[in-house]
């Protein structure tokens, strides 16, 4: 007689009173890095699973992608899912890639990059996953604008399109194999195809 395991449902967000400190919140993630955890501006803790290895995979193609072009002027940084920014409202969040511009890295120190940034980056990017809610992914894309990027793109692999997001502007839906980079990175295209072909048979 086989014995039914009931696996417990762990909360997807938790609310300390009073909230963290952005010291004791990095200290947080730093204890728990099994998992990517964010903050909301009001300081909610938003626990977010590990990618599933399709995700895993397409996110490390976009890396690729973006990396090889920053090779090509080697000006500012670009930065992964485990980089945590800290934002002029008070959150906290990870983007699945992002470009930070050589002004924006002007005055920030050796000892200043071993913690969370405290900026918005210029440029970033958020891959839609299948345990992500499309309304809360939009909802952070939003609010990395508001605090200061320039450029935000939500890829939405199942669907196949992305929601380009700018300041003072509507997002804009495209549905393309190729998106073209504006502002900070005006000459940066990313090919999707190797991102759609991560999740095909």
């Amino acid at each position: 007689m086989s014995t039914i395991l009931e696996i417990p449902k762990l909360p997807s967000s938790v609310v300390l009173d009073p909230p963290l400190t952005d010291e004791e919140f990095e200290k947080l993630c730093a204890a728990n890095d099994l998992v990517r955890l964010e903050r909301t501006k009001e300081g909610t803790i938003i626990v977010n699973p590990p990618a599933g290895a399709d995700s895993g995979d397409a996110n490390s193609e976009i890396i690729y992608q973006l990396r090889a072009w920053w090779k090509k002027q080697k000006q500012g940084r670009v930065y992964d899912s485990n980089t945590g920014f800290f934002l002029p409202d008070g959150s906290s969040l990870s983007p699945d890639a992002a470009y930070v511009t050589a002004e924006q890295m002007r005055g920030v120190t050796k000892e200043d990059r071993m913690h969370f940034l405290r900026l918005a980056p210029a440029f970033v990017i958020e891959l839609l996953s299948a345990s992500d809610s499309p309304s809360q992914a939009r909802k952070k894309m939003e609010s990395w604008i508001a605090n200061g990027s320039l450029l935000g793109w939500l890829i939405d692999p199942y669907d196949r399109n992305v929601l380009i997001y700018e300041p003072g502007r509507s997002a804009r839906l495209e549905k393309t194999d190729k998106v073209s980079g504006t502002g900070p990175v005006a000459d940066f295209v990313l090919d999707l195809a190797p991102v759609w072909s991560a999740y095909e048979d």
